[in-house]
């Protein structure tokens, strides 16, 4: 089963507050969004394995330390997953950008995959796939056996706020992947919103309604 992890440091919290207040204007939203995904990105990172180097300083030679070769890419899920990339190409600018476009069916309530553009070497990357939200877990589940299908076979998600319901959903469908959440909420409305949540999150960071 995969672990879910909320990340609890007081910077990634006390910028959420603003997120989720709905006096907060779209180019504010905006930038709390890329700076928490910035701040998350250096949790989701922080195992992965360095190699020891020599490098030569000014005064001498030092032993330092690099990325073990280990590839990245980073996969939003269209359309609010792209408000996400950029706080985290910040931090890790090497990585690869892919995109998987997903909407609801209205009639189904399935989700039908309509873009998916990715790195050639998909299957060598440790991929974090990224959403604002994880409310049913229905379009994430779809965008992770989308990438499975094309060869990926590391992934994380990283999602601002999930409910319980969506949560569950991912660790049924995909027991190997970890999920990495800013906050974890206490449940879907009947519309199928997070509660407490903030809204829609692709609505808010792009003014649309």
């Amino acid at each position: 089963m995969g672990q879910v992890k909320v990340l609890n440091h007081p910077l990634i919290q006390h910028k959420l507050t603003f997120i989720r207040d709905y006096k907060t204007g779209t180019k504010a939203f905006r930038e709390l969004v890329d700076e928490v995904a910035a701040l998350m990105a250096f949790e989701i990172t922080r195992e992965l394995p360095l190699e020891e180097i020599e490098v030569e300083t000014p005064v001498t030679i030092a032993k330092a330390y690099q990325l073990s070769g280990k590839k990245l890419g980073i996969v939003p899920i269209l359309r609010a997953g792209l408000g996400m990339v950029d706080g985290m190409l910040n931090l890790i600018p090497a990585a690869k950008v892919g995109h998987v476009g997903l909407y609801r069916d209205p009639e189904t309530l399935m989700p039908v995959e309509y873009y998916v553009k990715l790195p050639s070497d998909i299957h060598e990357r440790e991929l974090i796939v990224v959403d604002p939200m994880l409310a049913t877990g229905g379009s994430a589940s779809a965008a992770i056996t989308s990438l499975k299908e094309r060869g990926a076979v590391n992934m994380k998600l990283m999602c601002l706020i999930a409910a319980p319901e969506g949560v569950k959903q991912i660790q049924d469908d995909h027991p190997d992947v970890d999920i990495y959440l800013a906050a974890l909420d206490e449940k879907l409305d009947e519309k199928g919103y997070i509660v407490p949540g903030l809204g829609d999150a692709g609505d808010r960071l792009f003014g649309t309604k």
